[in-house]
Formats: C-alpha cells, sequence, structure tokens
C-alpha cells in the first residue's frame, strides 16, 4: 500500500491507516493475538523512551513495541499495562526519503518488526511473516 505522490508529508492519520492494513493482512493465527495490543502513532519518541534505549537522535528509532511477548505471559500476571507498538512518523519519513523504499512497504516493515517482538519472533520470522503480507 503506497501512498500516491502528493504536495506534502503523510499525516499520523495515514500512518496509522497503512499499519492498521498491515494487520489486517497478517495471517488469522497472528490477527487473533493481536487484539490488546494498542498501536500509537506519534511524531517522535519521547526523551525517557530515546534515554532508555540510548538512543540520541528521535529520527533513529521508527518504531517501539512495549510489553512482554506472548510466550512470556502468565495468567497470574496481575494488572500489567497492556503491551503497545509504537510508530514514529517522522523517523518512518526520514527513512522513507533516504531508501526509496514505499511508504507502505516501510511502514509494513517496522510494523510487522514490531509484531514480531510481540510473538518473540527471530529475524528470519519476521522476514517470512513480512512475505506472507507483502
Amino acid at each position: 500500500m503506497d501512498v500516491p505522490n502528493q504536495p506534502f508529508a503523510p499525516s499520523l492519520q495515514a500512518i496509522e491507516e497503512i499499519a492498521l492494513a498491515t494487520l489486517e493482512g497478517l495471517p488469522a493465527e497472528f490477527r487473533a493475538h493481536l487484539g490488546d495490543v494498542v498501536l500509537i502513532v506519534e511524531d517522535f519518541a519521547d526523551d525517557e523512551t530515546l534515554a532508555a534505549l540510548g538512543i540520541e537522535h528521535p529520527l533513529d528509532l521508527s518504531g517501539l513495541y512495549h510489553g512482554r511477548p506472548v510466550g512470556e505471559k502468565s495468567s497470574s500476571d496481575s494488572g500489567p499495562p497492556p503491551d503497545r507498538i509504537h510508530l514514529y512518523r517522522r523517523a518512518i519519513l526520514d527513512e522513507w526519503i533516504e531508501t526509496g523504499v514505499g511508504l507502505g512497504d516501510l511502514v509494513a516493515h517496522v510494523m510487522i518488526h514490531e509484531i514480531g517482538h510481540h510473538f518473540g519472533l527471530s529475524d528470519d520470522d519476521m522476514h517470512a511473516l513480512e512475505d506472507v503480507v507483502a
């Protein structure tokens, strides 16, 4: 899913729509375990997040998964916050411009990478999942 030529940068909503379309393209067995994951699209990661990750520049972080992988969860967990996938629009747009990769492909790549963390997938598994969604 690519964004047609337009005279302005895609909005937060446009990035979210691409991410949600990526979710819809996932196999049903993956979608079934993503119901409680919250998608948040922001321009940049906050200073606290960047500091915790040791990242100095906000354009160096395009996505982040907050939570515990599905395989590490327990029924005895008490009141944890919902798992969250953050996509950072400005970093994604910067990478889009630098690489020339289609915006839809890039957002899907970042989204699947973060979903992969939710499931505890290896990089190879994430790439295979990307191939399924493509």
